[in-house]
């Protein structure tokens, strides 16, 4: 499979129709609508039913081995091979254990978290990280991708924030469509998880979820829609919890009703790993594939326990054949079956390195920048110190869940030594130590906040070696945040403060060295205020894939400019949060959304709270205005589509990338609503001292509410009032349209 690159503007890809993409070999540009499972392979999937067995039928019902399910050799009915993914393809397991397989071909490509992705706020370069992945998923021989997870950002705490792609339901849904079309081109599935209302790890294998069904709606279920109406997800991953009193993987409601009567959807809903409680329920209420372990395969619901069901009368065979068929209809649809065209793919290749390194060097976001002291002036420099443990910390593999095995992992100090010249020195010290303290680890997944305890004091031989070297050397960039160990699935964490005393070392080296740059690399909110006062330059990265040191010292030199924006709100306290704020997180058995629809920033901007740096704020290098903000027109039906447009102006003196954000508002509504809602945005390339006018469309159907009486997304009639800014904290531009 060619690697795509889009040529379309992110105004074409807001409309979700398809995607304009040009290979790098042909001139001509082609259309790649998403492609939805076609029924042309029905009389084939009829025969094929018709001379399988029973136990045939149930073995492609449940895992024979950790990551595939039962195939039927004599039709030509292949297993159906998964592999975990959200940074990358995950290295080949044993078939009957977690432990790695030992292959020595199953390097791939690390690329960076979603959370990473979501900064840059860039549609094509999700479209470009979907494909890239894809392609490497093909060249191991899969067909379905574990990935991508697309749940709300909740709480700052939560242990697979990294993971997830925002707290705001529509920046979600953008980046996820495009993400799910990119990887589906390669003849390959995504699983898209974790549905639904899965927003924390504490007490995720059995904690009751309680959320009203307009903040449902609104909120936790509109990037999931979009994945399966625009992106046509082949499959979709039932989450551990319960949702309304029953567990996510035998929710009628949600797997039924929602998913497949309402949605349409025609796909296969995959368990997470041993997520399954029962065995007829299970299968009448919508799941189709049991996955998971420690159990022997025969042993799991949908095995053994199904055919003495069916024996026993509880279930007919008819029932049996539904999810057999969906299955092979999407086996037919990647081409696994019947066909001799599928796509070959290609893992670990330069041209992948560079698609992470593109997404990497727009995910960066600069958070402070006084005096300019960024990027690094190199005239009259000779010496640097990199001080920090992150500055040599590789985060493809670690802590739990799936990472990547890579042959190419390039650490910040390494980027910074492969940009910068021999005349300077860099004199590096580890500064503090990565130590947690063994007897109060927790028990992963069973109670609150039960993140690791680190040890937080520093050590006196390493402190005084990072003083000397911030002391002897020009300039100081310290390397501070989280890691992968730290920040995982099956726990949450236990506080907002950075581990392993890096406040106390950040505070000791800028009383040495003034000219001290901070760079903090993590996937999740962290209390920086206290770091943020110190210091003149403050960068945030992330767990940022193979090329994450080569982008981050391209940014910090200038090569690149900075266009990351934060795709959730960093509070000053947790206290601050909704979630928190409402004192409904974890909860224990159960856990009530007493927040409502004001999650995140709707709740900080609603509630006039001020954060430490809002949702989608970002800084460049350079300057930007916006001008002549005008709609197409000044009012509108509810059928059509309102476009909003604005000059950008480059005032500053270097080429840069801006993010336009939209966001609505309605101050005379008679229905509850936050204080505003993103509704489109756009990030836009403008040279220095040059402008771009764009233009940004929002059908008038976005400014719905999810009207609870009639069940319908009603838009009410009205005054709204449209915001341009480059953060949610920062409008620069207002119109006022009205919907008849």
């Amino acid at each position: 499979m060619k690697n795509k690159i889009i040529t379309l503007s992110l105004l074409s890809v807001m409309l979700l129709s398809g995607y304009e993409a040009q290979s790098q070999n042909k001139k001509q540009t082609k259309t790649l609508p998403a492609k939805s499972l076609s029924t042309k392979y029905d009389a084939e999937i009829d025969k094929l039913l018709s001379k399988m067995t029973l136990e045939e039928k149930i073995g492609m019902l449940h895992g024979n081995s950790m990551f595939s399910t039962g195939g039927v050799k004599r039709l030509g009915i292949p297993e159906l091979k998964m592999a975990d993914g959200p940074l990358g393809v995950r290295e080949e397991i044993s078939r009957d254990n977690w432990s790695a397989a030992g292959w020595d071909n199953d390097f791939a490509t690390y690329y960076p978290a979603g959370g990473g992705l979501s900064a840059t706020w860039n549609a094509e370069l999700a479209y470009t990280f979907g494909n890239s992945l894809g392609q490497e998923l093909r060249a191991r021989e899969k067909d379905m991708l574990l990935s991508p997870a697309i749940n709300i950002v909740r709480t700052p705490l939560g242990g697979r924030t990294y993971e997830y792609m925002s707290e705001d339901p529509f920046l979600n849904k953008k980046i996820a469509v495009p993400l799910i079309i990119g990887l589906q081109d390669n003849d390959v599935m995504a699983c898209v998880k974790h549905f639904a209302a899965n927003n924390q790890e504490t007490n995720r294998d059995f904690v009751d979820v309680q959320i009203d069904e307009r903040t449902l709606r609104e909120i936790y279920l509109p990037a999931f829609e979009a994945a399966i109406k625009d992106a046509h997800a082949y499959s979709v991953m039932g989450a551990y919890n319960k949702f309304r009193g029953e567990y996510l993987c035998e929710n009628d409601y949600m797997l039924n009703k929602i998913l497949r009567d309402e949605w349409g959807f025609k796909g296969i809903v995959v368990s997470d790993w041993a997520a399954v409680h029962t065995t007829v329920k299970t299968l009448k209420n919508g799941l189709d594939i049991e996955m998971g372990t420690p159990k022997a395969f025969n042993d799991f619901f949908l095995a053994d326990k199904l055919i003495a069901a069916i024996k026993a009368g509880e279930i007919s065979e008819a029932e049996i054949n539904i999810h057999v068929r969906r299955i092979l209809k999407t086996l037919f649809q990647v081409k696994a079956i019947g066909a001799s065209d599928r796509a070959k793919g290609s893992i670990a290749t330069e041209a992948h390195y560079q698609d992470a390194y593109k997404i990497a060097s727009e995910a960066i976001v600069l958070l402070k920048n006084e005096n300019n002291a960024l990027p690094l002036k190199l005239d009259g420099i000779k010496s640097i110190a990199v001080i920090g443990n992150n500055a040599t910390k590789k985060n493809a593999l670690g802590g739990f869940g799936a990472g990547v095995k890579t042959k190419r992992e390039i650490t910040p100090l390494e980027g910074l030594k492969n940009r910068l010249s021999n005349t300077i020195k860099i004199n590096y010290a580890e500064g503090y130590l990565e130590r947690y303290e063994v007897k109060n680890k927790g028990n992963l997944g069973d109670i609150t906040m039960n993140g690791p305890v680190t040890i937080d004091q520093l050590d006196p031989a390493k402190l005084e070696e990072a003083i000397e070297a911030a002391k002897n050397s020009d300039v100081a960039i310290v390397f501070a945040g989280s890691n992968r160990d730290y920040e995982t699935e099956a726990s949450d964490r236990r506080n907002l403060n950075l581990p392993f005393g890096q406040e106390e070392l950040i505070k000791k080296i800028v009383a040495v060295n003034p000219k001290t740059i901070v760079v903090l690399i993590a996937g999740a909110p962290f209390d920086i205020e206290a770091i943020k006062n110190k210091t003149n330059a403050l960068v945030w990265s992330w767990f940022n894939g193979s090329e994450g040191g080569n982008a981050l010292a391209d940014v910090l030199l200038g090569t690149v400019n900075p266009s990351g924006k934060l795709p959730w709100t960093m509070p000053k306290n947790i206290m601050d949060s909704p979630a928190h704020a409402t004192n409904s997180f974890p909860g224990d058995k159960t856990v009530s959304y007493a927040e409502g629809i004001l999650v995140g920033y709707r709740w900080f901007d609603t509630k006039k709270i001020e954060p430490l740096y809002p949702f989608g704020y970002g800084l460049s290098y350079t300057t930007f205005a916006f001008e002549n903000a005008k709609t197409d027109k000044k009012s509108y039906a509810a059928n059509e589509t309102i476009t909003v447009a604005v000059t950008v102006k480059n005032t500053g003196k270097v080429d840069g990338k801006e993010v336009v954000q939209l966001y609505t508002a309605k101050s005379d509504s008679k229905i509850t609503r936050a204080a505003q809602e993103l509704k489109g945005f756009q990030k836009v390339s403008v040279a220095a001292g040059k402008s771009q006018t764009i233009s940004i469309t929002i059908p008038v159907k976005e400014l719905a509410y999810y009207n609870v009486a009639t069940k319908k997304w009603t838009v009410e009639p009205g005054n709204y009032t449209l915001k341009l800014g480059s953060s949610s904290r920062d409008i620069k531009k207002e119109v006022t349209v009205t919907i008849k």
